[in-house]
């Protein structure tokens, strides 16, 4: 089983992460962080990295279900999204919640997760 969805983008970096962030926010989803691991691997390590993003999506909606049924799963939230620079173009992947979530014996918990699964595949299959 893959822990994520991808899809491969012909398009400059900057302007895939802003065509992520829209395609999210068409499934209710908002953007809480924005980690630049390049930058941050500069600053911090003067190690040169290709372009890379985190971007922490959040539903407000479904967190808050998740939140009801298990009070820790705030350890897995936001869910995350990546873009990455790859040597033909730039590729965007997301967690697959349900494959995070197999160690959480929490029926309630799983049904919040198949909803969000089907709204983070269709950001990224939208893409």
């Amino acid at each position: 089983m893959s822990y994520h969805f991808s899809k491969k983008l012909d398009m400059p970096f900057d302007a895939a992460v802003e065509h992520a962030t829209e395609a999210l926010q068409k499934e209710g989803f908002g953007v809480l962080t924005e980690i630049n691991v390049q930058a941050t691997l500069k600053t911090k390590l003067d190690v040169d990295f290709r372009p890379y993003m985190i971007l922490g999506a959040c539903n407000p909606s479904l967190a808050h279900q998740a939140l009801q049924s298990e009070d820790k799963i705030g350890l897995m939230l936001p869910c995350n999204v990546i873009v990455q620079q790859q040597d033909k173009g730039v590729e965007v992947s997301a967690i697959d919640p349900i494959a995070s979530m197999t160690a959480i014996n929490n029926p309630g918990l799983g049904e919040v997760a198949v909803q969000v699964q089907s709204k983070l595949k269709k950001a990224i299959e939208s893409l």
